[in-house]
């Protein structure tokens, strides 16, 4: 491509004056939430970038850096996938409710819905359920439409209503209405049975001889669930499989799911929450799972953060959850990627 056909950059005037709307929408979404947060009496946090282990999901995969100590040793150091490890570490500490607007960085990331920085918004509610961020996602996502005056959300041809009552459907329900899936019955003791999700998605999904069953499961989701998500109206999808349970507890009665939840508007995910796991033994063993698979995948593998693992023994009752804030004010603004709601895109953002 000649230079003259290159698109203007993000900071050419006339360029900046066509975003300029949408990122005032993006300051006005952020006093709206925080004035609600502050209201409910939660406390806002700054925590640190710069994290011994950035995270132990599977999939996840973070910027790394070195740092030089005062006697010359070298440190690694990963940017932060999530403020999680650092927020529940202020749990254990005694803060009762917490929320942040957190800088967050992944590698392998870039679309209209992702980039390699982009602000993640956290909040963590100690001694309370699940369902009470799940009701707090709700509430904050109809007051960013209320801030910016949106009536409808809509992407990619798909609307959804965020004032409506939001639609609440497990994933058991969700995999049999839109795949024709009976989800729970590949699940036994907690764990995945990969031959029997693999013979239930025969012909839904392309298969491969060394796909796990997550991986089926995010295909089958990916394809046939997802897109049919948050149309009209905001989905809650929840009670995620136990093998989909990451840093969540499984729930109470039923091992085959965990107090898990995302919430969907126009297909697009905008939130993922958990009742928090407290069981630090249970928590490392999903830990090293998850390292041993990425080993295995991507040739390298995290550091547990073992002074998180000592919190998590003694962090009290609570449940999080963490917003992705720029697809939120892009949905509430009517723009149509998330590099058009950023002040300052990343090199090469359209």
């Amino acid at each position: 491509m000649a230079a003259t056909d290159r698109p203007s950059p993000w900071w050419n005037p006339a360029r900046h004056q066509d975003r300029r709307a949408l990122l005032l929408a993006r300051g006005a979404v952020t006093k709206a939430t925080r004035a609600w947060f502050e209201a409910q009496g939660f406390v806002e946090v700054e925590t640190g970038i710069l994290q011994v282990s950035p995270g132990n999901e599977t999939h996840l995969h973070a910027p790394k850096t070195e740092l030089i100590d005062q006697d010359g040793e070298k440190l690694t150091r990963y940017l932060r996938t999530s403020p999680e490890f650092a927020c529940k570490k202020l749990l254990t500490a005694g803060e009762p409710k917490i929320f942040e607007f957190a800088k967050v960085f992944r590698d392998r990331e870039r679309g209209d819905l992702h980039l390699p920085e982009f602000c993640m918004l956290e909040w963590y509610r100690a001694d309370e359920t699940y369902e009470a961020v799940m009701a707090d996602c709700v509430v904050i996502i109809a007051h960013a439409a209320q801030a910016t005056g949106i009536a409808q959300f809509a992407f990619r041809g798909k609307v959804a209503d965020p004032f409506a009552d939001p639609e609440l459907l497990s994933v058991a329900a969700a995999f049999d209405r839109f795949a024709g899936i009976d989800l729970l019955a590949t699940i036994a003791d907690g764990e995945g049975d990969r031959a029997a999700l693999a013979a239930a998605a025969d012909g839904k999904v392309r298969i491969s001889e060394d796909d796990t069953w997550s991986d089926i499961f995010s295909k089958v989701l990916v394809e046939h669930v997802e897109p049919k998500l948050g149309q009209g109206r905001m989905t809650v999808l929840f009670d995620y499989p136990a093998p989909e349970a990451a840093l969540a507890r499984t729930k109470p009665g039923d091992p085959r799911v965990a107090e898990r939840f995302e919430v969907y508007a126009c297909g697009v995910e905008l939130a993922n929450g958990f009742g928090e796991l407290t069981d630090a033994d249970e928590q490392r063993r999903r830990f090293e799972e998850s390292m041993d698979e990425k080993q295995r995948r991507y040739g390298e593998r995290y550091p547990l953060d073992e002074e998180f693992l000592e919190a998590v023994a003694a962090m009290p009752p609570a449940s999080g959850v963490a917003l992705g804030f720029d697809r939120l004010v892009m949905l509430a603004s009517g723009a149509t990627r998330i590099d058009q709601v950023v002040w300052t895109p990343p090199a090469g953002a359209r």
